[in-house]
This record gives C-alpha cells, structure tokens and sequence, in this order.
C-alpha cells in the first residue's frame, strides 16, 4: 500500500466567516476556509481544542450522497454522525470537512465509478479504469486546517491509516487511531471489504 503523499508546501488557507451551528449532538461552531483552487472547507469545532488529552478529530471528506441522501453504497453519513456524537459525547474535538467528494475524484466521476461497479467493478478497480488512483485526496489541507486551529496532537477518527500516516508527515502527532466501524449493510459490504483488503482500512472480516 502506497503511502499518502503529502506536498512540501501547504496550501494557504483564507477563513471566510465563522458562526453557530446547533445540531441534534450538540451545539458545534462551523468555520469556513477557503482554499488556492477556490473550494470551501469547513471545521465543526467544539470546546477547547488545546486541552489534555489530546482532542477527537476526524478528517471526512464531502460525500454528497451518502451524508446528505443517506445512501447505503457507503458508510460515510454513519461515520460522519458518529463522530459527533463522540464529540459531542465528550464534548470537545473537530471535524475537518473536506471538499473532497468520491476519495477525490469529484461527484460525476463518482457517479460513474458507481456505474462500473454496477457491472461488476470494485472501488478500486472502478477507480482505476476511470484513470484515476486508488484515493486522489490531498490531506495537506487537513494540515493546513489544523495548523488554523493551532491542533499539533489529536486522537484520529478513522479507519483508513494513509491519514494516520498523512498527519505524521506533516508534522501531527496522532497519539491515538479510533476506528468508526459503523453503518455497514447488504449494500455496501462488498464495498468495505475492498477497502479493508486493497486500501488497508481497519475494518472486521
């Protein structure tokens, strides 16, 4: 498995405004950056992010239709809503929004890679016939947001350890890996079995 690149420069980040954002978990607050290429971030932050011990964060990267729509093809709006509660549970940590839809690829290309694994594909392989990788994400932006945030150690949410690797290279100490093992269904177990065969993610057989 290839580690995450990450670039030697981050990507300057311009925060465009800040306010409330009261959920069913708790009352977060959501702050937007914007990013060179034009896309808007968002940090859903609680609490103080510089207290002991180090805080929740999960990096989530936008996935319109299983966090918006409520698709079953992947466990994405299940990991997202998990790891507020466990904020909101312990009430302090963040989550890093990222613009990232289908691992990077964007929406239509997602949309398309779900369409070759209709015909028989998996996720990687669907990835791979549309010429793209494995996962096109760039998680410098997650260093860079958490450098805004002035996070340097954290508690990751995640199943996937090119993150975990990812943070270390820029310069994050991840002192804990969570696993979200949550939102698995007859649908996309195929599709979490690939990820936890081909991609390395810490999910159960």
């Amino acid at each position: 498995m290839p580690d995450a690149a990450m670039p030697a420069a981050l990507p300057m980040l311009e925060k465009i405004a800040s306010a409330e954002l009261p959920t069913a978990e708790a009352l977060f607050t959501m702050t937007v950056f914007r990013a060179p290429d034009g896309k808007e971030h968002m940090v859903i932050a609680l609490g103080d992010l510089q207290a002991e011990p180090a805080p929740l964060v999960r990096l989530h990267s936008e996935c319109l239709t299983g966090d918006a729509l409520g698709s079953l093809r992947c466990d994405c709006g299940p990991q997202l809503k998990e790891a507020m509660r466990r904020i909101a549970e312990e009430g302090r940590g963040a989550i890093l929004y990222l613009r990232q839809e289908g691992r990077g690829i964007g929406l239509g290309n997602k949309i398309r890679a779900y369409a070759l694994q209709d015909a028989g594909a998996d996720t990687v392989e669907a990835n791979h016939q549309l010429g793209f990788a494995d996962d096109a994400r760039d998680y410098s932006l997650a260093v860079a947001l958490l450098q805004q945030l002035s996070v340097q150690r954290l508690r990751l949410m995640t199943n996937n350890p090119r993150k975990v690797t990812a943070l270390q290279k820029g310069g994050i100490e991840v002192v804990a890996q969570l696993a979200l093992r949550v939102g698995e269904n007859a649908h996309n177990a195929g599709y979490l079995a690939t990820k936890r065969k081909r991609l390395g993610h810490l999910l159960p057989p």
